[in-house]
């Protein structure tokens, strides 16, 4: 069965709509294969970053003083 999908316009910059065609030929997928799979590798990144942010949402908040201080107090800056 074939996927549905649906049109739109993208204004790439020139360098970059450059790298996407060059890559579309040496790896002989279409702009839209790349672009799709870039969007969601992009949403699934986001993804996690939510859930960490769900993860770590009862977490205590520190001032960023404080957060100084404890990284001189080990040693990372």
């Amino acid at each position: 069965m074939a996927t549905q999908t649906k049109r739109a316009t993208v204004y790439f910059d020139p360098n970059l709509h450059k790298a996407l065609r060059l890559k579309s030929v040496e790896t002989s997928r279409s702009v839209s294969e790349l672009v799709n799979e870039a969007v969601k590798k992009a949403f699934v990144e986001d993804a996690e970053d939510l859930l960490a942010f769900d993860e770590r949402a009862k977490e205590p908040l520190i001032s960023y003083d404080e957060m100084v201080k404890r990284l001189k107090k080990d040693g990372r800056i």
